[in-house]
């Protein structure tokens, strides 16, 4: 399999990394473990394994006609215990705008998205039984099971 994986975690290119590391550190949790005003590395104090960057779109460490921000096209899932509890405090009380509303899905989650800086979209699962077709689509120990 080649080199073995000692960290994975998504880079946020971005126009406004003092608003994006607000808007996480706010309403998702992470907290920085390095900030410069181009480049911010936040985790999860609970779980540090839970790792996000943000980057300045514009910075020399971009290659040559890279420099943009994502604008749109990603989606970063958080899957939680109770995601009617946090569309409540999202959405409800902290006015995020939300791009799909609360929902269940038969293909095995209750969400909804909620729009991030620059075009990032945040999508809130909590994990349910699939139902119907979706069923049998799953790989056998793979099913969707409502988190414990």
């Amino acid at each position: 399999m080649g080199t073995a994986l000692s960290s994975f975690y998504p880079v946020i290119a971005t126009e406004d990394v003092a608003a994006a590391h607000d808007f996480y550190v706010r309403h998702f949790g992470f907290e920085a473990v390095f900030t410069a005003d181009w480049y911010v590395s936040l985790h999860r104090p609970d779980a540090p394994q839970y790792e996000l960057a943000l980057l300045d779109s514009a910075h020399p460490t971009i290659p040559a006609g890279h420099r943009t921000p994502l604008n749109g096209g990603l989606i970063l899932n958080f899957e939680v215990d109770d995601v009617d509890a946090e569309h409540a405090r999202l959405v409800d009380e902290a006015g995020l705008r939300e791009l799909l509303p609360l929902r269940t899905e038969d293909f095995g989650q209750r969400h909804f998205i909620v729009a991030a800086p620059d075009g990032v979209m945040v999508d809130v699962i909590t994990v349910i039984p699939a139902r119907g077709d979706y069923v049998e689509q799953y790989a056998p120990g793979h099913e969707p099971r409502p988190q414990v």
